[in-house]
């Protein structure tokens, strides 16, 4: 997930004109052509690394679902809401690997495909994620996730109706976007912190069996 935003500070950062958190989409920093874009909001978008930005929306879906498969099990408990859940969420991989291997500018029907999966089964799936985690999964995590998926899919029915709320187009694009990405880094992180914490508590006894 860090490579994501990265590679898009790079991206952004190669613009000539002014990349706009506020005003471009995520999507612009991927588009092949240089071009005047008329829809949603008129910009101009010029994206010289886009090439780098679709193998990074790619890469990214690619890890989302890798992560799902593997963390399902130790996240999720087993039930039909749980099997939902994953499904959802390796849907939000999937749609990422479609917006990268579409820019928008060269297969709008499938890259409008791919953002749909990423921000609508995508959002959905953190809801019913967090009613689907396992007993021992923290409360704060739990319901952390359930609003951040409520959050998020709230965000993308702004977007799809052209309302902002100050944030701009590309500002209210990334309050339904970003939410999963935080979510699975926040997920990836706590992970790697219990597997640290049990090989620090296997360690000892590992020592004392050596020892007798």
């Amino acid at each position: 997930m860090v490579q994501f935003f990265i590679i898009h500070r790079i991206a952004e950062s190669a613009w000539a004109t002014p990349y706009s958190w506020a005003g471009n989409n995520i999507s612009d920093l991927g588009n092949a052509h240089c071009a005047l874009q008329p829809d949603p909001a008129p910009r101009y978008i010029c994206s010289p690394d886009h090439g780098l930005m679709n193998v990074s929306f790619v890469a990214l879906g690619m890890l989302l679902v890798v992560g799902v498969a593997l963390t399902g099990g130790a996240l999720l408990r087993r039930g039909r809401v749980a099997s939902v859940a994953r499904l959802l969420l390796a849907g939000a991989g999937v749609g990422f690997v479609l917006a990268g291997l579409a820019p928008a500018d060269v297969n709008e029907n499938q890259h409008v495909l791919g953002a749909l999966f990423i921000m609508a089964a995508g959002n959905i799936g953190l809801i019913v994620a967090g009613f689907g985690m396992a007993e021992h999964v923290p409360t704060p995590l739990r319901w952390g996730t359930i609003l951040l998926g409520a959050v998020a899919i709230t965000a993308f029915g702004l977007f799809l109706s052209d309302h902002y709320l100050g944030l701009g187009m590309g500002g209210m694009e990334r309050v339904a976007a970003l939410p999963l990405l935080f979510w699975a880094l926040t997920v990836g992180v706590r992970g790697l912190l219990l597997r640290a914490g049990r090989t620090q508590e296997a360690l000892p006894a590992a020592r004392l069996s050596r020892t007798d």
